[in-house]
This record gives structure tokens, C-alpha cells and sequence, in this order.
């Protein structure tokens, strides 16, 4: 493989996606020249000003306005705002020339063959020998783009079709036309993955590629059986949301989120470009659609769709759903569900597919109807729109976050005792036969009666051309405990599992509800390090759940409160202190391994680590506050430790201090793993950012062997802290007076940051002192105990329980 490095991208079309695309390039530390047309006109505002069309502020308006919509969106395209700079703008009659600097032209205008055409011609004039140039169509065959380009611009050009947004969607498409060199796809396919954070999917240039296929076939097909079924639409929407493994947006929601016009333009593309599918029928649009999307009923971008966001008679926000019987919108009804109620029964989403299969109500009749024609639906694609069946479900998950593959759910049903209950359920959509493609049926007849297995820790897929089982390309590297887990365990308990990573490196596994921390976890966690100590070479701490941990167990904490067991309560936040103490005062490495919320004790846990290998898209935050406490399993103690090393001479220590406080005080929560690093969380040298999550752990054992190997030493205790006393209290208590008294916190938000500071500033000392970690945890915790004891403070962690947000009493 040539060793093709990125240094620089240029982006050609600044809309939605090509601005997105471009903050995405820049988040991985890319430089990145976003360009785009030249207005034709002025506006008004440029008249008032004087200016012309020559005018550079004039010419760069249309790029520089669409970046600026971009940042300014929420969720933000960009980790941090500061990687902004790496962004320049311009135009393609002034700036195309530049291009010659770029590694990889990305071209993403206006879905006109014709306008493609054009830019390729320039782009033909101006970029390098071997440089990559990709075009990030939806919908036209990648292959008319190149006619009449050269040789080595049709080598070294692929279509790269990312999901909006960029930076949240793993999925990235890869299509290749038979023209483009080998070592282009592979690059494609490897940097996606590495560098991009994607699952990289390699697509046959077939139309809508493989995840609008899919999705949008799975979409329309409910559109059709909503009416056979007489279901509303908020039934279809609960029972087809997280209980089955898809996102809460479900699927009317999501067609509002994306845009009814979104999902009218592809549905119409495939039903025009897909003449020989014989399911084509059910790309054409209920009635009910055709006339929303007439009445421009959009979604989201025009303030009605499925559904209607408006007031009631009190001034609240009140959400109203569409009747499909008249077009109206009315109240939304709730969703009662016997097969739902036993779904919530099971967390194996795998066991749970069963349990909807054989549902006697509305939920098991929709989850068959939708399901059992999608498997004849899939295996009939397939070598349509790719060779490898693995490839639909990695397109499914990423692109459009369902937790399951369709031939995963197909396997957790058995895929030989569903053959029968497909042909039964054929007659309910068009063009379905209820018989599979042929490749299932030989399949079963090589004795393969699923389309995976676990082997040796790592998952194979039924490959049709070998009739055997094969490693899935590009899993090699990756570590999932679910493969491993059965026969790696070396420990466990109802909160923990510790599990041999191979090499000399174990893994503390959390996996109670949310993976909370309670006395299982802490009890888990000081034996994962018993174990390493006297057997391994260091430790990971991390899951492959949906998130790494959303804290303490409140439950418990409020129990004994109420109880006023505060002996026991004593003792638990002690056992939580010494725990996160001995996770940095170990003797072998420690790593953590953060991702998506890392919030309170998760986050405390990860500040005491040897080093944090975390994900990028890692929400870490201490938010005790919104609880009523302060933290208390070392946060408070460490962010005043912290704080004590950034004093510098020539700083003024106030102002270092006041930051410090202010992150705990507002509980500010990273919305990335860059900004965890802005806010103190992370420390320069401590951390390193992986940006797919599927190789999170893999990175994080690698680190953990790389510390030991390199001669990891036991840290000593710090007793060398500096703290205010007195001096930074003054700060404290002026500041959250002043607040108080402008209404902008309560009498209680006054008390807890009372509190804070006593613990940050080490008490009422008389002058800047240097104390212990000790000395502080103790402070932390008796501060801790004595809000818990606070009535606001209970009712605080009620209402967090019973409702799952803060309560500002």
C-alpha cells in the first residue's frame, strides 16, 4: 500500500453537509479549504456598506456564512471551537488553484450530475497527481461523474458518502467504480475507520447504496402497514423505538427530524432507479404522505409533521400527533402494551427480539409484519448491493442506529424456524413472495444455521462464496467483551465483571444500570486491582454498554439519608474515596476507558486513572450539584489538587482557583473528549482520544501494556497541595452571595457552594497552606454527609429519581 498521508483536504460546496464535513476534517487536526460559489448579487447590507462583487468579504459570503450556521449549531460540528482555525475559506473562481495542496478533494454540491461534471473539470485542472478526490452523493451512480476525466483522476476517485451529521452518524459509504485503484479503497476503508471514527461500509454503486436502501425501505414499509394494522402513529413509534433496539426518535419522529421532504426525494429516486426490485412498490408513498408533504407538513423545519409542537391553555409545551383518519392533529394517547411490558422484562436485546416474535398484541403483530419481510428483503440484495451480508447490518447500525443488524435479529429468531413464518407473512407488502434468496437456503443445507458465530473471542460471518464461517474484515484488532466474556471472566459479581485481556492486562467490566456505582461496583473494582497487582500487569476499566457510567447510585446514597444511617453513609462514600485513591496508587497502571456519559463517580474514577483513553464523543462532567451534594468520591479533592499545580508565580492564583470552582459549581458536562481537556478533566499527558469507538478498549489495554512495559513506578502521596484558607473562601462567599442575591441560584445552590469552597480552599486556614490529599478527602467527605442531611438535598435526589432531572429548589 502506497503510504498516503492526509495533511490537507479542500471541500468543494459549503451547504449542510460540506460545511459539516469540513469541521469533522478539522475536530482530527486536518487543515482544511472549504470553498464555494461567488454570489451573483449583492445584498443589502453590502450596499449599505460600499462594497462590490469584487469585493473579497462579498465574493467569500455564501462559504463563509454557511460555516458560520454550522458552528453555531446545536449539537456542535466541531469538538472544540478553538479547532475553528483550521478551516480557511474561498471561492472556486479565486481559490480553486489551492487545491493543488490538497490530499483529498471532497466534492459535496447540489445533487446535479451536470454541476458535478463542471467542478470535476476544474478540479481536473488543479489538483495533484494521486491526489484522492471523492464525491459525497446520496443518490447519483457514481460512475457518470468520471466520464471524460482522466486516468489518474478516475484511479483515485470513490464516492464517500457520509451521514448528516458528519460528526455524530458513524456511518461512511465507500463506492467505488470499477476504475478506481485497489489501494484507494483500502485506504478509504482503513482511514474512515482509524482517523474518521467511522464503521466504513464498502457499497456497490448501485442506487441509494445500502443504508437509504435499507432504511428507507424498513421506513415505508411501517408508512404501508400503519393503516393494515390500524395503528397510530405514537404506537408505531413506542413500539418500534428503544425497546427494539432502534433510536427513541423511532420512526415518525425521525422522518420529522430528518425531513419528510428527505424521505420523499429518496423514496422517489428508488422508486424510478430500482425497475427490478420486486419490492419496488413499496417505495411508492402512502396517500397520506403525498399530501402532508403538498401541505408542506415537513417535520422539524417547518414546525409540524408527524407531529405538532404547540401551547396549552398554561403556557406549557404540549406535543400533538397527526391522525392518519383525517389529517388533524389531536392529543397524544398513552400506549399500553401487555408484549411491551415483557420486553421490559429483558435486557438481552438479542432474547428480547423472541419475546416481541411471539407478542399476541398490536407490538409482536407490527414487530412480525415489519420484520418478516425485511429477511426476504435483505437476503434478495445481496449480491445486489454488496457481497457481504455483514455489510447491511454495519450500515444499519451506524447509519441509522439500530443496535441489531436485520440478519442479527434474524439470527436471534433462528433463522431456519422463521423460513415458514415468512411465506405467512408475505401477503401483507408488495412484490413479497415469503421466499428468501437461495444463498439462505444453502446455508442450511452446508449445516450453517446461522449468519454468525463466536469463535475463539472473535465474531465470523457465513461467507456464500466459501460456504464456511470467516473472520469479519477489518474486527481483527478490536476487542468486544461480549466474544470473550464467557470464557476470559476470571471474576464477578452483580455489578462487575473482570475479564483476562490477553498480554498480562485484566478489565473491570461495570454492568449494573447505567453502570451506576454502588457497593458492587467498589467491591468489583478494589478486587480487579487486588488481582492485578499480584498476578497482571495493569488494569483497564471499561464496557462496551451504551455508557461508560452515569455516577454514584443515588438510590442508595438517598436510602440511607433517609434512613439517617449516616454511619453507613460515612463508610460508603469512605469505601468510594479509598477506591479512586487506590486506582492511582497502585502498583500496577491503571487506564480508563470513558466514552458517551462519564458523569459524577464515573468521571472521578477516570480523574484518579493513570492515564484516561477515551472516546471522542465523551460527555464527562462532575454534576453533583444537580443532586444537592458536592462530589464526594474524590472529585472535590482533586479539582482543589489541581488547582494547586496550575498556581504558578507569575499566575494569579484567584482567578485559577475560580475556574476550578465554577466547573464543579455549574456542573459543567464536556459535550467532547477535547473539551473534557479544556475543563480540567483531563490532564496534558494523561490522555489520548480514540476516535472509533469500536477500538476504544483495544487502545486503552494497548496503553496499559505500553505503561507497564515501560516501567510504570507506584506514584507517591501528595502532601504538597496549596490551598487558600481564608482567602479563597472570601471569593466563595462574596461570589455566591452575590448570585443569591440576583436571583440567579437558590438559598441551597448558596449553601452547596459554601461547602465546595470550605473543601477547595481546605477550610478556614489563615494563610495559603500546603495540606495532604488526605487532609482534604476528609473535609470532602464530612461536607458531603452534611448536605445529605439537608432536606433540599433530598428532594433533590428524589425528583432526580422519580422524574431523571435536576431540581433547582
Amino acid at each position: 500500500m502506497t503510504n498516503r498521508h492526509i495533511n490537507k483536504v479542500a471541500v468543494l460546496g459549503s451547504g449542510v453537509m460540506g460545511s459539516r464535513i469540513a469541521c469533522h476534517f478539522a475536530n482530527i487536526g486536518v487543515s482544511v479549504m472549504l470553498l464555494d460559489i461567488v454570489p451573483k448579487e449583492l445584498n443589502a447590507q453590502e450596499e449599505g456598506k460600499g462594497l462590490t462583487l469584487q469585493s473579497k468579504a462579498v465574493r467569500n459570503r455564501i462559504v463563509n456564512h454557511s460555516l458560520e450556521t454550522a458552528v453555531k449549531s446545536n449539537p456542535s460540528p466541531l469538538f472544540s471551537k478553538s479547532y475553528l482555525n483550521r478551516i480557511s475559506t474561498g471561492n472556486f473562481e479565486d481559490d480553486m488553484k489551492d487545491i493543488a495542496q490538497a490530499d483529498w478533494v471532497i466534492e459535496v454540491v447540489i445533487e446535479r450530475l451536470d454541476i458535478k461534471k463542471q467542478v470535476f473539470e476544474q478540479v481536473e485542472k488543479y489538483r495533484k497527481q494521486g491526489a484522492l478526490i471523492t464525491s459525497n452523493t446520496s443518490g447519483i451512480p457514481i460512475h457518470l461523474m468520471i466520464e471524460g476525466r482522466s486516468d489518474d483522476f478516475v484511479q483515485h476517485f470513490c464516492g464517500t458518502h457520509f451521514f448528516n451529521p458528519p460528526r455524530y452518524l458513524r456511518l461512511l459509504e465507500i463506492i467505488p467504480t470499477a476504475n478506481t485503484n485497489t489501494e484507494v479503497i483500502d485506504f478509504l476503508l482503513d482511514y474512515g475507520d482509524k482517523f474518521l471514527g467511522k464503521t466504513t461500509v464498502l457499497c456497490k454503486d448501485t442506487p441509494a447504496f445500502i443504508g437509504n436502501r435499507i432504511g428507507v425501505y424498513s421506513m415505508l414499509a411501517v408508512t404501508h402497514l400503519i393503516g393494515q394494522l390500524e395503528l397510530t402513529i405514537e404506537e408505531v413509534d413506542k413500539y418500534t423505538g428503544p425497546a427494539m433496539g432502534h433510536p427513541k426518535s423511532a420512526t415518525f419522529r425521525t422522518s420529522d427530524v430528518v425531513g419528510l421532504d428527505t424521505m420523499v426525494n429518496v423514496a422517489n429516486g428508488l422508486y424510478d432507479n430500482v425497475p427490478q426490485d420486486e419490492a419496488r412498490e413499496i417505495f411508492k408513498l402512502p396517500s397520506y404522505v403525498l399530501k402532508m408533504a403538498e401541505n408542506k407538513w415537513l417535520g422539524e423545519k417547518t414546525q409540524q409533521g408527524f407531529y405538532k409542537k404547540t401551547k396549552d391553555k398554561e403556557g406549557g409545551t404540549e406535543i400533538l400527533v397527526l391522525d392518519l383518519k383525517d389529517l388533524s392533529y389531536r392529543k397524544q394517547e398513552k400506549v399500553k402494551s401487555p408484549t411491551l411490558d415483557e420486553t421490559k422484562k429483558v435486557d438481552d436485546l438479542t432474547k428480547r427480539m423472541k419475546v416481541y416474535e411471539e407478542g399476541n398484541d398490536k407490538a409482536g403483530e407490527l414487530f412480525r409484519a415489519m420484520h418478516y419481510p425485511l429477511f426476504e428483503y435483505v437476503s434478495k440484495r445481496v449480491p445486489e448491493i454488496t457481497d457481504d451480508f455483514f455489510r447491511i447490518d454495519d450500515a444499519m447500525r451506524a447509519g441509522f442506529g439500530w443496535e441489531l443488524g436485520p440478519f442479527q435479529i434474524w439470527d436471534a429468531l433462528g433463522v431456519k424456524d422463521t423460513l415458514e413464518k415468512i411465506k405467512n407473512e408475505a401477503k401483507r407488502l408488495p412484490g413479497q413472495t415469503g421466499e428468501v434468496a437461495q444463498w439462505v437456503y444453502d446455508m442450511l443445507e452446508a449445516g450453517c444455521e446461522r449468519f454468525y458465530k463466536i469463535e475463539e473471542g472473535k465474531k465470523k460471518f457465513y461467507d456464500i462464496k466459501t460456504k464456511s464461517y470467516q473472520d469479519i474484515p477489518g474486527t481483527e484488532e478490536l476487542i468486544i467483551l461480549d466474544y470473550i466474556r464467557e470464557n476470559n471472566t476470571i471474576w464477578k459479581n452483580c455489578g462487575v465483571s473482570i475479564i483476562d485481556l490477553g498480554d498480562g492486562i485484566i478489565n473491570a467490566e461495570i454492568h449494573t444500570k447505567m453502570n451506576t456505582i454502588g457497593g458492587d461496583v467498589i467491591q468489583g473494582v478494589n478486587k480487579a486491582i487486588e488481582l492485578a497487582e499480584k498476578d497482571y500487569k495493569g488494569l483497564v476499566i471499561g464496557n462496551d454498554g451504551p455508557n461508560f457510567s452515569a455516577g454514584a447510585n443515588i438510590a442508595m446514597i438517598f436510602m440511607m439519608a433517609v434512613e439517617q444511617d449516616y454511619d453507613e453513609l460515612n463508610m460508603a462514600v469512605k469505601a468510594f474515596q479509598d477506591t479512586s485513591m487506590r486506582l492511582r496508587y497502585s502498583s500496577i497502571p491503571v487506564v480508563a476507558a470513558p466514552f458517551n456519559l462519564a458523569l459524577g463517580g464515573g468521571c472521578e474514577f477516570s480523574m484518579h486513572a493513570d492515564f484516561v483513553q477515551l472516546h471522542a464523543e465523551t460527555y464527562m462532567g462532575l454534576v453533583e450539584f444537580g443532586v444537592g451534594v458536592i462530589p464526594g468520591g474524590g472529585g472535590s479533592k482533586e479539582f482543589a489538587l489541581r488547582a494547586s499545580d496550575d498556581f504558578k508565580n507569575d499566575q494569579i492564583t484567584q482567578n485559577i482557583f475560580r475556574d476550578r470552582f465554577l466547573t464543579i459549581g455549574q456542573a459543567k458536562v464536556s459535550t467532547s473528549a477535547e473539551e473534557a481537556f479544556e475543563l480540567g478533566y483531563l490532564q496534558n499527558g494523561k490522555y489520548a482520544i480514540t476516535m472509533n469507538r469500536s477500538r476504544l478498549l483495544a487502545d486503552a489495554k494497548a496503553k496499559a501494556l505500553e505503561l507497564a512495559n515501560g516501567g510504570y513506578t507506584q506514584p507517591v502521596k501528595r502532601n504538597d497541595i496549596k490551598v487558600l484558607g481564608k482567602q479563597g473562601l472570601g471569593i466563595v462567599y462574596v461570589g455566591a452571595n452575590s448570585m443569591m442575591s440576583g436571583n440567579y441560584i437558590s438559598e441551597h445552590d448558596q449553601k452547596i457552594s459554601e461547602k465546595l469552597g470550605w473543601v477547595m480552599c481546605g477550610g478556614d486556614l489563615s494563610a495559603p497552606t500546603e495540606v495532604s490529599e488526605q487532609y482534604l478527602l476528609d473535609l470532602e467527605r464530612k461536607a458531603f454527609l452534611e448536605l445529605t442531611a439537608e432536606r433540599k438535598t433530598l428532594e433533590r435526589i428524589q425528583h432526580m429519581l422519580t422524574k431523571g432531572k435536576a431540581l433547582r429548589n
